[in-house]
């Protein structure tokens, strides 16, 4: 094959287990090497002329655990994908990727350092969802150099870290998905969020808050969010908050032991402006899932028109749940409601 005419190239699922090799690809931009399970070693001479090299696709990968330094050849770089490998560290050479926009470092379950990214100047998007490395406070402030940021993906156990991250302006902006695991200091009582417009999903896990407030009480400050699980934060009794999410699709709360109404009536009125007009929540809701909520009495105070509704499950232990704040308009905008309530 003549590697020099060659501009996209594919070697995903070949079974690769080495890659050796120097060939000279000065027209290449394009190389996906993704799902060779059995692929171990890359040698550091194979990216040596690769000059215009763009995108670099080695996810799922799983027997890969390194990269070679002379990755640093890859000049013009812009995305690299290393997301479903074994990596531990990250190469030296990968803070010479000055042009790396994109790096995708989503569950690498042997990642233990993420440092040097802060040296990538020109990145705007980081994913490092579901890998190994938590995230520490030398870490966080290590992304607060990131000036060009605008989408991280991020899970965090410890509320020190969180503070970090969420009062950097230019990050909290950024997170468009975070997952909160296990943080149960006793001085985290109270998850306040900024204004976050470009989230998408949060998950909140087994967390010791006892109240979740917002910053700026507009209807936009969550306008991207559409997507939340909630489960086993024993300590919260209400999810009002959600009244500023206006495009949420999705809600799932489980295990929550104290949680007595997803939006309070009482809270609802403390926190919305008395001149502001009415929010109604869930607007643009699809699915409502909740499940062994114990205290659990009340979704809405009055009926809601749900308009977009296709799933409501109210499973196992919600026993003072007695009514559904439905209407005659519920699950009207095309699409079948299907409501599933008991244990059955």
């Amino acid at each position: 094959k003549n590697w020099r005419a060659v501009r996209r190239m594919s070697l995903m699922k070949n079974e690769l287990e080495k890659i050796l090799g120097c060939p000279t690809c000065p027209q290449l931009t394009t190389l996906l090497l993704q799902k060779n399970h059995k692929l171990v070693n890359i040698s550091g001479e194979f990216f040596r002329f690769m000059p215009n090299l763009v995108v670099l696709d080695l996810s799922w990968n799983s027997s890969l655990t390194g990269l070679p330094k002379k990755i640093s050849e890859l000049v013009s770089l812009r995305y690299l994908d290393l997301s479903y490998t074994n990596i531990e560290r990250l190469p030296v050479g990968l803070q010479e990727l000055k042009q790396l926009i994109h790096l995708n470092l989503e569950s690498m379950k042997s990642l233990e350092s993420i440092a040097g990214v802060s040296k990538l100047l020109s990145l705007k998007t980081l994913r490092l969802q579901k890998s190994k490395k938590a995230l520490d406070v030398n870490s966080a402030k290590e992304l607060q150099l990131l000036e060009h940021i605008e989408v991280l993906t991020i899970d965090i156990f410890s509320s020190l870290v969180l503070e970090h991250l969420l009062c950097s302006q230019r990050l909290a902006k950024s997170i468009q998905y975070v997952e909160l695991i296990e943080v149960e200091e006793e001085s985290f009582k109270i998850l306040t969020f900024p204004s976050m417009c470009n989230i998408r999903r949060i998950g909140i896990w087994k967390c010791g808050m006892k109240e979740i407030k917002v910053e700026m009480r507009t209807s936009s400050c969550f306008s991207s969010l559409s997507k939340v699980v909630i489960g086993q934060c024993d300590g919260l009794k209400e999810l009002t908050w959600l009244l500023f999410a206006p495009n949420l699709t999705y809600l799932d709360a489980r295990f929550a032991e104290q949680l007595e109404d997803i939006i309070s009536e009482e809270k609802a009125a403390s926190v919305t402006d008395e001149n502001a007009s009415i929010i109604i929540p869930f607007q643009k809701l699809e699915c409502l899932s909740l499940s062994d909520l114990p205290k659990l009495k009340s979704i809405y105070w009055s009926p809601l028109s749900f308009p977009r509704l296709s799933e409501l499950a109210v499973q196992e232990h919600c026993p003072k749940l007695k009514k559904l704040p439905l209407n005659s308009k519920s699950g009207t905008a095309g699409v079948e409601l299907v409501v599933k309530y008991g244990e059955n």
